[in-house]
């Protein structure tokens, strides 16, 4: 079996700070949902994980993009950077970094700030990313096809975080109820792998590529990991 390799402290040194664990759920209405994922060269299999996490095989890595015209955190649009994995047996992907045009949504998993749009066209969807005047990322997919409303599936996510009960691994399983969906062909125009945190991230064939407006549901946390031990021995209920 695989597991990770990254050195938990140095991972950890930029790990945002969760100084409680008691949340409440949270629905974000009518959001919508970009995910693009791309494949990674073998050399990147276990390097960006964590010891607590499995690699796949080939290393994959997504990014997806969450714009909410309304809701309990306001207006906002997220776009986030993970590498997919496995949690003991379950399907998960590893949360890099991500970045959110709005100051007030205060997500919790320490985004930078930044201009992030997700424009739709009727042969294309785009999602682009700008820090400091720069474009760090700019992926989308060309020419949707529809999907049925249970023909897509999202992962939940592993976000490293500094915790009272120490550093942690804090799973986040939002759930989706896809009112629409489609898919169509990944494309990369740009993309900063040093802005995005790590310089051996290294899209190379493209996966897939889907677009959906769901009502998301972020529920109370239920599960931490400790990010040196796999799952079976590290996971702990809250």
């Amino acid at each position: 079996m695989l597991f990770g390799t990254a050195d938990v402290e140095a991972l950890a040194a930029n790990a945002p700070v969760m100084e409680r664990l008691d949340t409440e759920p949270l629905v974000l209405p009518d959001a919508w949902v970009l995910q693009v994922t791309y494949e990674m060269p073998s050399t990147a299999r276990e390097v960006l994980l964590p010891p607590a996490l499995h690699p796949t095989d080939p290393p994959l890595v997504s990014w997806t993009f969450l714009r909410c015209a309304s809701g309990p955190l306001g207006a906002f649009a997220l776009a986030q950077l993970r590498i997919e994995c496995r949690s003991g047996l379950r399907p998960r992907g590893f949360l890099v970094a991500s970045v959110i045009d709005s100051v007030d949504a205060r997500w919790g998993y320490g985004p930078r700030p930044g201009d992030v749009r997700l424009a739709r066209q009727y042969d294309a969807v785009t999602g682009t990313v700008c820090v400091d005047g720069r474009t760090i990322l700019d992926v989308g997919l060309r020419d949707p096809d529809p999907l049925g409303p249970h023909d897509i599936q999202y992962t939940a996510s592993m976000h490293l975080a500094r915790t009272p009960r120490g550093v942690r691994l804090v799973q986040v399983d939002p759930t989706f109820a896809v009112q629409r969906a489609e898919r169509g062909r990944p494309h990369l125009s740009a993309f900063d792998a040093v802005a995005w945190g790590d310089a051996r991230i290294l899209p190379v064939h493209p996966v897939s590529a889907s677009i959906a407006i769901a009502e998301v549901t972020l529920p109370k946390l239920r599960y931490l990991c400790r990010p040196d031990v796999w799952a079976f021995d590290g996971t702990e209920h809250l």
